[in-house]
Formats: C-alpha cells, structure tokens, sequence
C-alpha cells in the first residue's frame, strides 16, 4: 500500500471507530403529540375517554407506610416487590456483577423509589373521568397469597376497594428475566365499570451514558413495527402540559422501556390489543416515565371479572434471549432493544457468527482472533488485487515524474499523458480503494458488535485480561503496577497499558513494510510515524478487547503484505532476468 492510501486507510479508520452512527441517518423520531389526549381511540358508546397517561403524578409518588415485601427468588434473579403499591422495584441479576472482582455485587436493574436512583415498574388502573370507582395506588397494600415468587410457584396480590370491587394481581416469572403480570377486576358492585389498564417503566434520575454516539441509552419503544429511541434531554423539554407526554403514539401491541448500554427494562402489553405508548417526564420528583395505557376500556359488567395481561422484562440484553421472546411471545422487533446501529443488516449476522465460534472455543478472545483470521482469508483476493495495483503504480512512479517535469507548464497534457501512462500499464487507480471500500462495513459491524452486546462484557482473555469490555488495566507510567499509583487518576491520557503499546507497535510495523514499497518524502515519514503514536493513546481508552483485535488485524496485514510485496518483487527480478537475457542473444 502507498504512502498516501495508508494515510487516507488510517484516517478512514479513525472515522469509523470515533463515531459512525454519528454521521449515517438513524431511525427516526417520532413527532411530539402536542393533544395527546386527541391520540386515543373513541372508546365504546357510554364511556367516557380518559387522559393517555395514568395518573402520572399520583404513581410517582414514594409509599407511605411500613415497607411489606414479597420475594422474588428465580433462577436469574433475585429481589422483592413492595405490597406498598404493588410495584417491582427490587431486582438483581444473579448471573451478572457488577466488576470482575470476586466479592463485586450482582447487577442491579430496579431499585426503591425511597432511594437516590430509583428505577421501578408499576401497573394499575385508570379509571374514566366520570366513575368514582376507588382504585388502587401507590398507597394502597396489597396482601399476597405466598410468601416468595420463584419460576415455579406464581403468586396473586389482592385489594378490596371496599365498594364492591377487588383488585387482583397475578405474577409469575419464568428462568431468565420475563415476568407475567395479570389484573384482574372483580366487580360486585351491582353497576357495570369501565377501566383502562396501563404498565410503566419509572426512573427517578438521569443516568451517566455510558455508550456515547455508538450506543442509544434512554427511552426506546416499538410500536406498530415502528422503532423510537427517545433521549433524556427530550423528555425534559419537550413535555406538554398538563401531563408532561413528550411523545406518544396509539398502535396495536409493541413494547416500550428504558435502556441502558447492557440492561433493559421495558412493558409489553397484550400483542393483540390497542394501547397508546408514551414518554413522559415530572419535574417535581425528576421522573421518567415510558409506558402503555389501553386504548379501549375493560368493561366489567356486575357480578363478571374483568383482566388484563402483560409482560414485563427486567435483565440483561442478551441477543439470542430477546430473539426466543421474540419468537414465543409474538413481539415485533424485540431485538432492537440492543443498539445494532443502521448497518443491523450486517452487524447481526456477523455477531452471529462471532457467537457461534465462541461456543466452539470457549474463549471470547480466541472466538474474536478466528474471526478475524476467516476474514482475512475471504478477503484476501481483493487484498492481492488492491496490493498489485499499489505496485503497479509504485513502479510507475519514475515514469510519472518525468512526464510531470515535462510538462509542467501545461498540467492537461500532464493530466492525458499520466492517465495514458496508467492505461497502458494496466493501472486502475480506484482499484486500490475498492477492497478497502468493502471490507470497511464489515470491520466496522465487527466493533460494533464488540462495543454493544453484552456476551463481551467480563469475559476474560488470557494473563492480566480479566475483561474484554474494559480498557487494559495495565499502565506503562506506573511501570505496570511497580509503583503503587494510578497516573490516569491525575491525568486521564496518562492512561497506557501494554496492549495499546503492542497496537501501536503492530501499526508501526505494517507503515514500515508498506514503506518499503514506496519511496517516501521527509514531511511523510514525520506524518506516518506521529499517526501510530496518536491512536496508541487513543486505543488506550478503548475496551482491551477492541485493541486486541485490531492489534492483531495489523499483524496479519502486515504479514500478508510481506507475503504479497515479496512475490511481486522476486515477479519483477524473473522478469528482469529473462529481459536480459533475452537482450544478449
């Protein structure tokens, strides 16, 4: 590769890795409903429409009263949920840490209202404007059938309202992170009443974003086959009064949540029943609310019951896992609550593959090197033909030079005369930058994938690696934990573990071979040997596994470029040696 297309191949890099998804269209957000309340459907003759948004201010509110509990003991979670309220808030995942360290806690995903970050999901009724039926809220303390909620044993909340109706809850949770949540109205008041059921997602702060541009964290939904990924920042400004909906939009089944970089909590109402979704915020407690209320009402006739299901999730996004709820539970486009980015057409399937070599070795490192080294090899006749070119046009570059010096008072003869010379040779000067051209979206679905899903996230390597989703712990200012201090503490580029320094070392070689290829002027040796050094930092603050696999990527490039240069000059030598002796006889 020439000087030049390395530097333009570096750049291009650079780019790609800083932030593609920045510069390439995302999906795009719906509109703010200004008259939410004008999105519902017309309810049944004799019901009165209510407001989309349950009872917000009321829901946000903390419990009063002593704090009764139900635990929640399953085989991937573990926590409780306050019969104050009835309201999930007490959640942790078994399978997930929150560090490497031995004694680090487990993840946790939903936390108490009382606390400095809540995160809780509440279901409940609303009632139409008209009917002064006592429902049930964050007050209200429910009694519970059982004493713990496990995979096996669901568990029923009740609540008379002391007119005639009693409120039930059924949950169940299964092995992984989906509960069923099942309310039930039974009306013996001797009048009929209309209900509209809703399920909620409740964060109480503005979390750190850990993703940056890669990753979207905040609201997100899908509803009618239609994604929408919401921001904080919208939630907070774009509220319109009196209920503060940012966004809504009426459909038929869906799902909506928060999530974050790994984690996910979301509502997925009955897939076959109209509901309206939307975003709200309450400045008063700093409440973020993402949710589902029914467009219609559940009519309960006296002396008949009246029920409403849905599911909740609460746990890790693991892709093959929202797929299988995908699949049984007929939700549309689950999948996306991990961030594949515009390219998912591409970065699915090569996560996929990247997944399937994990399960065959066992190591997610050694998964990562394979990985590489396949796409090496299927790319490698577009790397010999972009290599060739390069040659080719190296060889040539005498030939241009003296063409330039001749005709340097007329630059379009020049012009003619430097693309006649490339004609005649043979020389295609786009056919260098094709192969990189199609081989960068797959490189780029491969960092992707690294940096988003969660099947990397603590998974060791080899040595001081003890995760793949953290920058090197390692730092060559301290010389690698001689000196008991942490230099990045102070300032963070003084961040640099041997890995990056490896990576840096591996670009510095691939320049090196490239370079001797190529005749290089002064101001570009200055150039090349100043870009390993400036992505040797970057590199450093990036998760190791990332560093590794490009560490490793330069490796073979370089090999393969070693490889390749030397058939073409030993090439060049027997063409020379066959020209002479052809001359003498």
């Amino acid at each position: 590769m020439d000087t030049r297309r390395l530097i333009l191949a570096t750049l291009l890099s650079a780019a790609v890795l800083i932030g593609f998804d920045y510069f390439v269209p995302q999906a795009p957000k719906a509109p703010v409903t200004p008259q939410t309340t004008q999105s519902v459907s017309a309810p049944p003759s004799g019901a009165v429409q209510p407001s989309p948004v349950p009872s917000a201010q009321a829901g946000a509110e903390t419990p009063d009263g002593p704090d009764t509990r139900l635990a929640i003991d399953a085989p991937a979670v573990q926590g409780s949920i306050s019969l104050r309220g009835a309201r999930l808030d007490d959640l942790v995942l078994k399978k997930y840490r929150e560090t490497v360290k031995p004694d680090s806690p487990d993840v946790r995903v939903l936390s108490q209202s009382a606390g400095t970050t809540p995160d809780y999901i509440d279901f409940g009724w609303r009632a139409a404007a008209d009917t002064s039926v006592h429902l049930p809220d964050s007050h209200t303390l429910w009694k519970a059938d059982a004493a713990k909620l496990d995979s096996t044993h669901p568990v029923t909340l009740s609540w008379d309202n002391g007119q005639g109706q009693t409120f039930e809850i059924a949950m169940a949770v299964d092995k992984d992170f989906m509960f069923t949540v099942t309310q039930r109205v039974h009306n013996a008041s001797g009048q009929a009443v209309a209900l509209y059921p809703y399920y909620r997602v409740n964060r109480g702060y503005t979390p750190e974003e850990t993703g940056g541009m890669l990753v979207h964290e905040g609201p997100i939904s899908v509803i009618d086959g239609r994604l929408n990924e919401g921001s904080y920042k919208a939630l907070r400004n774009d509220g319109v009064p009196p209920d503060n909906v940012s966004w809504s939009h009426q459909g038929t089944g869906g799902w909506a949540g928060i999530t974050d970089k790994y984690w996910l909590m979301a509502v997925l109402p009955d897939q076959s029943t109209q509901g309206v979704g939307t975003y709200t915020y309450l400045p008063a407690q700093h409440m973020y609310q993402v949710g589902f209320t029914a467009s219609a009402p559940v009519q309960v006739a006296a002396g008949q019951t009246g029920s409403s299901e849905a599911h909740v999730f609460a746990g890790a996004k693991e892709v093959r896992l929202l797929d299988r709820y995908e699949h049984d539970l007929h939700v549309p486009m689950f999948w996306k609550a991990v961030d594949f980015g515009w390219l998912a057409f591409l970065t699915r399937p090569v996560f996929f593959v990247l997944d399937w070599l994990y399960t065959m070795i066992g190591n997610f490192g050694l998964a990562l090197l394979t990985f590489t080294v396949i796409v090496k090899l299927l790319f490698l006749p577009l790397t010999i033909k972009q290599m060739r070119m390069t040659w080719k046009t190296s060889r040539l570059k005498p030939k241009v030079d003296q063409i330039r010096a001749r005709y340097k008072d007329d630059p379009m003869a020049m012009q003619q005369r430097i693309m006649g010379l490339y004609r005649e040779e043979g020389v295609n000067l786009f056919g260098g930058f094709l192969p990189l051209l199609i081989q960068a979206p797959v490189f780029w679905c491969l960092y992707k994938d690294l940096y988003v899903t969660i099947e990397m996230r603590h998974a060791p390597f080899f040595g001081w690696i003890k995760d793949l989703s953290a920058p090197d712990p390692t730092n060559v200012f301290n010389l690698f934990g001689l000196i008991p201090f942490d230099p990045a503490q102070m300032l963070s580029f003084l961040s640099l573990g041997a890995w990056p320094i490896l990576y840096g070392a591996s670009m510095f070689m691939m320049q090196k071979i490239s370079a001797s290829s190529t005749t290089m002027d002064p101001a570009q040796q200055k150039v090349m040997t100043f870009i390993p050094l400036v992505f040797t930092f970057f590199m450093a603050h990036q998760p190791v596994g990332l560093v590794i696999y490009y560490c490793w990527s330069n490796l073979l490039t370089a090999l393969q470029q070693f490889i390749i240069l030397g058939r073409f000059k030993a090439a060049d030598k027997n063409a020379a040696g066959t020209t002479t002796v052809v001359s003498k006889r």
